[in-house]
């Protein structure tokens, strides 16, 4: 059964290109409130989509963009909840764009390898398209799916999801299954597939040190009044020891090493961290001394200085002594870190070096906690066997240096667990003109998705 669904994909996507060019097309930008009805048209033609193939699928009105939901209950396996977005980035600036962003085309590489552009052609119309063209295929050949499907396509992941946690709270019942699946990753190569099993969590905090009441001029009040500028960087300074490890008291709770089989893994990859570093203009790793780049960017945790700003900064030179300095910093966690824990900690240690005639104030932006999918799960197992069948090589077990909110969601919402199988590449130019997705990407992606419900089944 599975070989005829496999040739029903390869003689379909012609189709599915066509399909998918037809969503592209919709130019559902979630972020901007004059693009509206344009994502209200994405919602309705993903709906229509899945109501063809025989889900029970309607729009769900939220009080922003709409969710779409369907279900199939076909098939006895584990039942799955499918989520992928509909909604697309802005196109800014469109004049660094080669051609109409919402007019998708297939280039032709000179080497012969071909890549839809487009934005959303990745993220994520692309890639939740997948999905839907893999049930298509086993529902033209075998009459149903494999396993019970549901799926949710949200409308407005590219503007912090504002309606997704009251909807999964709302709907709980309805949308809890026995794991989630999400497409909304990338692979490790062109020809790599992979699976995330780490997602890191998000502590981000805004100090500002605050001295005199007023700027001051540096010739009549240097040295004698205190210099916010020169406490901060203090500070930010001390946040570091000399090997690259983060000195904030606790802060390494709940950090735990990566499995022996998985570290293994990574050690094997063909990585050149010349070359990563290379392709910034860079080529010596910083950090943690001790750790390779993989494990500093897939699963140690970071503290990171994303802004500073004190005094003048305009053109020319202006010398005074700012009453003010602040700067943005952010933690990246993994494991078991508390988000919260990790704030007060770091709260303290500021507060502690901050002088007696100078205060701070604190501006939070955000936290979440780290996911962690277990590398020995029966589900991922399943998955690995399926991606390595039809790209020929193991799938590779890697972290995810940013994050996915929803999938913490799943997890604190509806108790699942979540597969994140993706098929992009870091060099899709999501968010950034010229968007694109390889064609093979797209194809092969249906194919393991096919493959991978599948596996869940048997």
């Amino acid at each position: 059964m599975l070989e005829a669904v496999l040739d029903r994909v390869d003689k379909n996507l012609e189709m599915s290109l066509v399909r998918l060019f037809e969503l592209i097309r919709i130019r559902s930008i979630s972020t901007d409130p004059d693009y509206a009805e344009e994502c209200d048209k994405a919602a309705a033609w993903c709906a229509e989509t899945l109501a063809e193939l025989g889900f029970e699928a309607a729009v769900r009105p939220t009080p922003g963009r709409p969710m779409v939901v369907g279900h199939r209950t076909d098939g006895t396996g584990p039942s799955v909840l499918f989520y992928g977005h509909y909604d697309v980035q802005p196109v800014d600036p469109v004049e660094l764009w080669d051609t109409d962003p919402f007019a998708p085309r297939i280039v032709t590489r000179d080497d012969g390898s071909k890549m839809i552009v487009a934005r959303g052609a990745s993220d994520d119309k692309g890639q939740l398209l997948t999905f839907v063209e893999a049930c298509r295929a086993w529902i033209d050949v075998a009459g149903k799916l494999p396993v019970p499907v549901s799926i949710l396509f949200e409308g407005e992941e590219e503007s912090g999801s504002p309606s997704l946690a009251a909807f999964l709270t709302e709907n709980a019942g309805e949308l809890a299954k026995d794991i989630a699946l999400v497409c909304d990753t990338s692979m490790f190569d062109r020809e790599t597939p992979a699976i995330a099993i780490a997602l890191r969590g998000l502590v981000g905090e805004e100090i500002e040190i605050i001295a005199a009441d007023k700027d001051l001029h540096s010739g009549l009040y240097g040295s004698a009044a205190r210099n916010p500028n020169h406490v901060l960087a203090a500070i930010l300074a001390a946040l570091h020891d000399s090997d690259g490890k983060v000195t904030v008291p606790g802060f390494y709770a709940g950090v735990e090493e990566p499995p022996a089989e998985v570290k293994a893994q990574w050690a094997a990859l063909p990585f050149s961290a010349e070359e990563f570093l290379g392709g910034v203009g860079l080529r010596i790793p910083a950090g943690e001394r001790g750790r390779s780049v993989l494990e500093m960017i897939w699963s140690r945790p970071t503290c990171e200085i994303n802004g500073m700003i004190g005094g003048y900064t305009g053109a020319g030179f202006k010398t005074v002594i700012p009453s003010k300095a602040s700067a943005k910093v952010s933690f990246r966690l993994v494991g078991e870190q508390d988000p919260v824990a990790i704030r007060e900690a770091f709260r303290r240690f500021v507060t502690e070096r901050v002088p007696e005639d100078c205060r701070v104030e604190f501006h939070a932006h955000g936290g979440s906690p780290a996911i962690t999918i277990p590398a020995d799960s029966p589900a991922l197992a399943k998955g690995r066997v399926a991606l390595e069948a039809e790209w020929g090589r193991p799938a590779v077990m890697m972290g995810m240096g940013g994050s996915i909110p929803v999938v913490g969601a799943f997890k604190r919402m509806l108790a699942m667990d979540t597969m994140l199988v993706g098929f992009g590449l870091d060099d899709d130019r999501i968010h950034s003109p010229n968007e694109k997705y390889e064609l093979s990407s797209f194809h092969k992606g249906i194919r393991s998705w096919a493959r991978i419900l599948a596996e869940l089944a048997a």
